[in-house]
């Protein structure tokens, strides 16, 4: 096949990575209620105390189309408090509940305890190595890798067809 990819497919093994390491969290979370998203979005706000939305979106990697759906049913079930930001009532920052922060408190020891089943199966330190690798790999992705050209390369590649039907044309 003229138009396979050398390289290993980095982005299906790192969502390959995260279905196996949510296999170990998802019952816990399904147990209580919780989608993945609700999820990240608590464990944030615990970390956190509050946030406005964008962070939220930015922190989560959830996309803000989808945070808007996310944080209203997280809302209705009494999960979190939207309030307007003092000076700017366009902006909103969201916090636990009381019943966000009562469910964190009942979840925590079970993640925690999930975490230590992992540790204890891969080893402390292939973990802490894990996490220096994916640290190091998301700053040096984010800063100093080129981006492909590709306009030039479009340029390059109707250049090229063209080239190529003319001769085909041409015969």
């Amino acid at each position: 096949m003229k138009n396979k990819i050398a390289n290993r497919n980095l982005p299906q093994l790192f969502l390959r990575a995260r279905a196996s390491l949510m296999a170990h969290f998802r019952p816990i979370l399904s147990h209580f209620g919780l989608t993945d998203q609700q999820w990240r979005i608590l464990r944030l706000l615990a970390e956190h105390q509050q946030l406005e939305p964008r962070e939220l979106c930015e922190l989560s990697q959830i996309l803000s189309p989808s945070m808007a759906g996310v944080l209203t049913r997280m809302e209705e079930i009494d999960l979190i408090h939207r309030n307007p930001m003092e000076g700017d009532q366009r902006r909103v920052l969201v916090s636990l509940s009381p019943h966000g922060t009562e469910l964190m408190t009942e979840i925590a020891p079970m993640i925690d305890s999930q975490y230590q089943h992992i540790e204890k199966s891969i080893g402390k330190q292939g973990i802490l190595d894990l996490i220096q690798e994916l640290e190091e790999f998301i700053t040096a992705a984010e800063s100093s890798v080129q981006q492909v050209d590709i306009v030039n390369k479009m340029i390059h590649n109707k250049t090229t067809m063209s080239t190529q039907k003319a001769k085909r044309i041409k015969k």
